[in-house]
């Protein structure tokens, strides 16, 4: 262990209002990374993480529309968390969770901290071998699905998902799995998805 480093995490709060002005319904805590220690080649590789384009998001939109297709909108809680981590990463014991009788001791991590540099990456790649649907040639966060006249489009931006196809049960069906393997929030017909 020598030549790897450890990590500082810190406990970042924000109030969760309610509609009336002033209110605060809860307080939600995240443990974070203070990925800023990081050093490359040592705490991490690669960070690149695909989103994806305008113009694909688009393209898929006039598609849907004009055959038809279902639009959903989908957001993964916590999405970053699922990742799993490539590298040895260590961190300092979380304040206020530090063992008193071994407070030199660090944590190993084996999934990825929001914070941590390569964390989008972890999470796209859980997502992506989750799916298992073909990516688009074109743009990396599109993955497709095809089976006879059965077709899914699912849209990646971090954690925020639209996704269409050829019928309302194969989007249902989808959705399911998916929730079988990530907590999901089902946000019904796309509205809204990145100003579009």
């Amino acid at each position: 262990m020598c030549n790897l480093s450890t990590i500082k995490t810190d406990c970042v709060t924000s109030p969760q209002s309610k509609l009336i002005v002033g209110s605060v319904e809860r307080y939600k805590a995240r443990l974070v990374a203070k990925g800023f220690h990081q050093q490359r080649g040592i705490d991490y590789g690669e960070t690149y993480s695909p989103v994806i384009k305008p113009a694909t998001i688009r393209t898929v939109l006039c598609v849907a529309v004009s055959r038809g297709w279902p639009l959903r909108q989908l957001d993964v809680k916590n999405a970053f968390l699922h990742g799993y981590l490539q590298e040895d990463v260590y961190m300092t014991q979380p304040p206020g969770f530090i063992n008193s009788s071994r407070p030199s001791y660090v944590c190993k991590l084996h999934k990825a901290l929001y914070g941590l540099k390569q964390a989008p990456r972890a999470w796209f790649q859980c997502m992506s071998s989750f799916v298992g649907f073909r990516l688009s040639k074109a743009d990396s966060s599109l993955f497709i699905y095809q089976h006879g006249l059965h077709t899914i489009f699912f849209l990646l931006y971090v954690d925020d998902i639209v996704i269409t196809g050829s019928s309302d049960q194969l989007l249902q069906s989808f959705i399911d799995a998916l929730g079988r393997g990530f907590d999901i929030k089902d946000l019904g017909p796309l509205h809204y998805f990145l100003g579009l």
